[in-house]
């Protein structure tokens, strides 16, 4: 087996949708950073026998939380999936293989000090920001968070309630803006994150200015989101933020 891991147990699951779907899982991991991620998978039939396939994903909780958490979209093994249909098997009581260490560099202690801190998601990728948020450091850090997820139907909003109560224990400092595409929905700004920056409807309906002066911006979701998004940014005078060169942008990119 080619790589190492431990044995964690599913103690939950929420199925959103049919593709998309969060397993809560108990395992001796070691600590780790807000938005960092982990290993999952399990043991698989390979060409050489049984072996470990494991692929990287975002830890939802908080460190001081239990149980850990991953958000998931089911890849059809027609289109090459291997690791997420056999996740998407998964029941309580179930075994699952976890990398013992987290890892990545998509966490507060790698940002900037800024007034504001915009969280620009697409898909699963709204994973670490519920890390992140669940942490005293974004709020001691930035005066003001927007948190934008975007998707293609509604129903691929995951965590909502979890941002009421965020809202709630943050009334004033954080703003939450869904996108959904392929579908009219309530509050929902329709379209895409760059397009949306673009023309201004973005910072219009959360009345702050995106600027160079003001922003930090993390992006985390599809490649091709962060690429056009980076480009739609660099347009308005920010740049890729570098430990040697400090910038306003941050980025993960990952379906």
């Amino acid at each position: 087996m080619s790589e190492k891991f431990i044995e964690g147990r599913i103690v939950g699951r929420v199925d959103y949708t049919d593709s998309l779907f969060s397993l809560r899982f108990e395992a001796p991991m070691d600590r780790f950073i807000a938005g960092q991620y982990c290993r999952a998978g399990l043991i698989l039939p390979g060409a050489r026998g049984a072996e470990v396939a494991m692929r990287p994903y975002s830890m939802v909780n908080a460190p001081d939380q239990h149980p850990h958490e991953i958000l998931l979209t089911l890849v059809p093994q027609a289109v090459g999936g291997i690791v997420s249909p056999a996740l998407h098997q998964l029941r309580v009581g179930d075994a699952i293989c976890i990398g013992p260490r987290a890892n990545g560099f998509f966490s507060m202690p790698e940002v900037p000090d800024a007034e504001v801190l915009w969280c620009l998601a697409t898909g699963t990728g709204i994973g670490p920001f519920m890390s992140i948020l669940h942490t005293a450091a974004p709020w001691q850090k930035f005066r003001r968070v927007v948190v934008v997820h975007a998707v293609r139907y509604a129903a691929e909003l995951a965590y909502r309630s979890a941002f009421e109560l965020l809202w709630q224990a943050h009334k004033g400092n954080l703003t939450y803006v869904p996108f959904v595409s392929r579908e009219s929905a309530p509050d929902a700004l329709s379209g895409r994150i760059p397009a949306a920056i673009a023309d201004g409807r973005l910072e219009a309906r959360v009345g702050i200015a995106l600027t160079p002066e003001n922003s930090h911006c993390m992006l985390c979701g599809n490649p091709q989101m962060v690429t056009d998004t980076m480009v739609t940014l660099e347009s308005k005078g920010l740049r890729k933020h570098r430990r040697r060169t400090p910038g306003q942008i941050t980025t993960e990119a990952y379906w």
